[in-house]
């Protein structure tokens, strides 16, 4: 993948003169004590981050932690004190004018927290309305918006009024609102954060699903780790306004950078987190229907196993066939097909734990990892989820 933004060096500091705030960061001194003695407040310091195009990219922080700070400057509604932000190798914090205009209608949007819709419009004027103010004509931006109201699942409600809509249907508006102007780089301001517990997991699945479509740099901002290491492709933890460790959710969990991430990580619930591919064996062990028991017999001896998965020659999944089954099938003279299971449990490598742990419990096989074309690429033991769960501090 290539960059596609680049945040170099950036620091935002308020107060009357920002920028004497800077050495005092430098020393070590406290946020507190900074305020105290200059007036300033630091909203972030010195932050570096490479994002990727179509990253799903996550910053996230607890409160006062400096996430939303950031997030901001990258539109520039919060102007950098220091530091420089390249998109497509160009620096947006040089950007004034027409310039700056065409980057935040065309470059860049944002799908805020509390959703931000006109109360006075329709579903479908609020989704237009970016286009409005731009000058596309009337039926073009009811094409584009139409399209994106559809694209997250709103066709239908275009004569709706706001607070007709649930909380989550508004997220909805919103986020098609933002996709109408075909941005390059999305942001998103704890969008979520604002639903209960079970539209909050629907929008991470919904949203999930429409990167897989649409490809987009989402740069997305959330207090909630559980939220972050789901989605995430990358994640950024933030405290005091500094960027405390980059990485993937597994490498996180895996090597936690200080004693505060691994207090922040702690209480993380894994199974949300952690993927079938994360936890999967390559299937070295597996037989073609094409072979016999006496194939399988012998595949399961060389790899001290009590069973093993078969597939066609395709490596299609077909089923799985167990040491007892495959030397009486032998003494009755029985093929491979004969005496093999054919209900296997499967999930994909995207599959959370929290789905699989339930098929480990009630399956007395292995679970088989598959692709698309059902075409076997891994394998679950149940000792490979238990041991998982389990954070290596116990």
């Amino acid at each position: 993948m290539s960059v596609k933004m680049k945040i170099n060096n950036v620091s935002k500091i308020f107060g009357p003169k920002p920028k004497s705030a800077i050495p005092l960061v430098e020393q070590g001194k406290s946020k507190d004590d900074i305020l105290a003695e200059t007036g300033n407040t630091v909203g972030v310091y010195n932050a570096n981050l490479d994002i990727e195009e179509g990253e799903l990219f996550v910053i996230m922080g607890l409160s006062g932690s400096g996430k939303s700070t950031l997030i901001r400057c990258l539109n520039l509604l919060n102007k950098p004190t220091t530091g420089a932000i390249e998109v497509d190798g160009e620096d947006v914090v040089k950007f004034k004018g027409e310039k700056l205009k065409h980057y935040r209608q065309k470059k860049i949007a944002m799908v805020f927290q509390h959703f931000g819709l006109f109360s006075h419009r329709t579903v479908l004027g609020n989704v237009e309305y970016g286009l409005e103010i731009r000058g596309v004509p009337t039926e073009e931006r009811r094409k584009v918006a139409r399209e994106n109201l559809e694209s997250v699942g709103l066709k239908g409600w275009e004569d709706k009024y706001p607070d007709e809509l649930s909380g989550g249907m508004q997220q909805r508006v919103g986020l098609a609102r933002a996709l109408a102007n075909d941005p390059d780089i999305l942001l998103m301001d704890e969008p979520f954060s604002a639903l209960d517990p079970l539209i909050r997991r629907e929008m991470q699945l919904e949203l999930l699903d429409l990167q897989e479509r649409l490809q987009k740099t989402i740069i997305f901002i959330t207090h909630d780790i559980n939220e972050a290491f789901k989605i995430g492709d990358r994640v950024a933890v933030m405290k005091d306004g500094k960027v405390v460790q980059t990485g993937t959710p597994e490498s996180i969990l895996e090597e936690p950078a200080n004693d505060y991430i691994s207090e922040f990580i702690k209480d993380i619930d894994r199974s949300k987190i952690i993927q079938a591919e994360n936890v999967m064996i390559k299937p070295n062990a597996v037989v073609s229907l094409k072979d016999g028991l006496n194939v399988a017999v012998r595949e399961m001896e060389a790899n001290g196993l009590s069973s093993v998965f078969v597939t066609d020659r395709s490596r299609k999944l077909q089923g799985i066939v167990t040491i007892d089954d495959a030397i009486q099938g032998i003494k009755e003279k029985r093929s491979l097909e004969d005496v093999m299971v054919k209900q296997v449990e499967s999930v994909t490598k995207e599959a959370y734990l929290e789905e699989i742990i339930p098929k480990a419990v009630e399956t007395k096989y292995p679970i088989a990892v598959v692709n698309d074309e059902e075409r076997l690429e891994g394998i679950i033991l149940r000792v490979h989820v238990l041991s998982s769960l389990i954070s290596e501090d116990g």
